[in-house]
C-alpha cells in the first residue's frame, strides 16, 4: 500500500489554559506533580494511556474536553495557581547560579548525560559507561 500523505491534526488549547503547553514541553513538571494532576483532571483515562507524557497527552486529547475545562471553576483556580507558580520559578532572579556566577547571568549553558533519569515518561536509551576490550 501507497501512503501518499499523511495529516495530524492537533487539538488547540484554549487561550485560557494555553500554559498548558508551554509548561508541558517544560522539564519543570518533573518535580512539580500538581501540574500533572491537572491532566488527570481533563481527561483520566487518556492520561493513563499515554503513560503520564504530558507532550503526547496534548496531542491526542479531545478538544471538547479541554474546552470542557475552560469552564470548571475548580479546575481553573487550580490552574491560576500553578501557573504563577511556573512564572515565579521562570522569572526568578534570586538563584544560586545568579547569586555565585553575577557576570554570567546571560550565559547559556548546557548539561548533557545520559547517565541519570528525569522522569519515568522520558526513557532514556542508555547502554551505560563499559568497556569493549578485544
Amino acid at each position: 500500500m501507497y501512503i501518499f500523505n499523511r495529516i495530524t491534526v492537533n487539538p488547540q488549547l484554549p487561550k485560557r489554559i494555553e500554559k498548558l503547553g508551554e509548561i508541558a514541553n517544560n522539564l519543570w513538571w518533573s518535580w512539580n506533580t500538581e501540574f500533572l494532576r491537572l491532566f488527570q483532571q481533563i481527561d483520566r483515562d487518556l492520561w493513563e494511556q499515554c503513560n503520564k507524557n504530558p507532550v503526547k497527552f496534548l496531542k491526542q486529547v479531545a478538544q471538547e474536553n479541554l474546552e470542557k475545562v475552560t469552564q470548571d471553576t475548580t479546575f481553573l483556580k487550580t490552574y491560576d495557581k500553578i501557573v504563577e507558580n511556573f512564572e515565579n520559578y521562570m522569572n526568578s532572579k534570586n538563584t544560586w547560579f545568579s547569586n555565585q556566577y553575577p557576570e554570567n547571568k546571560n550565559s547559556l549553558i548546557a548539561y548533557f548525560s545520559a547517565e541519570y533519569g528525569l522522569d519515568e515518561t522520558i526513557p532514556i536509551y542508555s547502554g551505560g559507561l563499559r568497556n569493549f576490550i578485544r
